[in-house]
């Protein structure tokens, strides 16, 4: 999961992430189709989905809270695959 971490920090947490909104791509890390399929790709999205303000910063709180969803959808998928 330090993955899912590292780009939550670097492509998430700050106030104007680069490119919001295309910044997760849809393949080549299963972290980013977990990204995408809970809403948790971009700044928007976060919004939209779970109330996280755009145009602040991610607390660290928000940080594990993103990293918690990711974390449930890929061990559900995973057992759903085995």
């Amino acid at each position: 999961m330090s993955h899912a971490g590292d780009f939550i920090a670097q492509r998430l947490a700050p106030a104007e992430p680069k490119n919001d909104g295309k910044q997760t791509p849809w393949k080549g890390h299963p972290v980013f189709i977990a990204q995408h399929a809970t809403a948790t790709c971009c700044r928007g999205c976060l919004e939209k989905w779970y109330k996280i303000a755009k145009k602040k910063p991610l607390t660290k709180d928000e940080q594990a809270y993103i990293l918690l969803i990711i974390h449930s959808w890929l061990v559900k998928d995973l057992q759903k695959h085995q």
